[in-house]
């Protein structure tokens, strides 16, 4: 598809790539990388903080700008991000503006408003659960957001779930907010060679047969519901072991997921390997028998589809992104039954039948979603704010 009979000049906040937010920074990335690959004659300005040219070079080559002129990386330093939305990104676009601006959540203050601004919401689980957010922090996301709502020309949610919510908690006009879906990237639909999977087994000291959960540690993850679960059934699972990846000492981890673990005597049977390097996810994933997801809140859900790419079964809290998501290619639990939450993991770790079907209904789901496609809708997304 050629896009574009007159060009437009869009600019891009790419300040989460290398930042390891998990789904924020899959998203940006993705879809700037599918940009690269669309053949437009729009002209792309990538905005970022970082100024250390080894790692600028390598985010050119990840993106795969380094020999496409319509692509830019511009560095923008400062001394925190509060500075770079309030003065120094307005500062650069006074004198050099743009027809688009894309960020995500919090847009730029004191920007013409000749700069069309659009901005991805993954979701607004802080206002649902505002106990689990830092005080400070969500003092912010309160205040700012919406303004930032109000503000942005485009408001962009992760799924129709989460367009929904923000037209009815912030009373958004329907038409100013569109949605995308999330996908996974390219790595997941390469096959990873044995010697691949034992070097990363080895590399985390993963056991031989494991349920999995990969993800950030917040407490709206719900992951020491997920250990209370496994507690249950643990004995009756032939040595199948928890493997809880992420950074368990991070900003805003969950601390009752230790606490469950020392409390049900489960020191040996769940294990952390922390912060999950990129390059080794998709192995991590292929190496589980079952892939669980007992979010409280979810905008989207990227893990769900990687785990169903690579043959994983899936099991999710019964949420209603979730089941936008996943649809019929995974198996859900009722949130308020903790003996319906244990029988269903026992069931996707030990039902052979209803395994092999699972992983089937999942491989089937997985490929209703591509981030080419999502980059289509998103440049059509800016090129509608054009005209409008």
């Amino acid at each position: 598809m050629l896009y574009a009979t007159c060009f437009m000049d869009i600019g891009i906040d790419i300040r989460l790539i290398g930042k390891k937010r998990t789904g924020d920074e899959v998203v940006v990335f993705n879809l700037v990388k599918n940009f690269v690959r669309i053949n437009t004659d729009h002209k792309f300005r990538l905005f970022t903080d970082v100024t250390d040219k080894v790692v600028l070079e390598k985010i050119s080559e990840q993106l795969g700008i380094i020999e496409r002129e319509n692509f830019e990386i511009i560095s923008l330093p400062t001394k925190n991000k509060f500075v770079w939305n309030f003065w120094t990104l307005p500062k650069y676009l006074k004198k050099n503006p743009v027809d688009v601006y894309h960020t995500q959540y919090i847009t730029p203050f004191f920007v013409s408003r000749k700069v069309k601004i659009v901005t991805i919401v993954h979701d607004i689980s802080f206002n649902f659960f505002p106990q689990f957010i830092k005080f400070s922090d969500l003092f912010f996301l309160k205040t700012l957001i919406p303004l930032s709502l109000k503000r942005a020309d485009k408001i962009v949610g992760v799924s129709q779930f989460t367009k929904d919510e923000i037209i009815k908690y912030y009373k958004v006009n329907p038409e100013k907010v569109e949605w995308i879906h999330n996908s996974i990237s390219d790595e997941f639909a390469k096959t990873i060679e044995a010697q691949n999977l034992a070097s990363v087994r080895e590399k985390y000291h993963l056991p031989e047969k494991f349920i999995l959960y990969l993800g950030t540690l917040q407490p709206r993850k719900n992951v020491s519901h997920l250990v209370s679960a496994f507690a249950r059934i643990k004995d009756s699972l032939d040595g199948t072991k928890l493997v809880i990846c992420g950074n368990i000492e991070g900003h805003n981890a969950d601390s009752q997921i230790k606490k469950n673990v020392v409390k049900f005597n489960l020191e040996e049977d769940v294990l952390f390997p922390g912060f999950i390097d990129e390059q080794d996810k998709v192995a991590v994933f292929a190496l589980a028998h079952s892939f669980v997801f007992p979010s409280l809140y979810e905008g989207f859900g990227i893990p769900v589809l990687e785990a169903m790419s690579q043959g994983v079964p899936v099991l999710c809290s019964d949420i209603p992104s979730l089941k936008e998501i996943a649809e019929n290619g995974a198996l859900f639990f009722d949130l308020q039954d903790l003996d319906d939450f244990s029988k269903k993991l026992y069931d996707i770790s030990m039902n052979l039948d209803l395994r092999s079907e699972l992983i089937r209904l999942g491989k089937q789901r997985v490929s209703f979603f591509s981030w080419e496609k999502s980059a289509h809708r998103m440049l059509a997304i800016y090129e509608n704010m054009r005209h409008n």
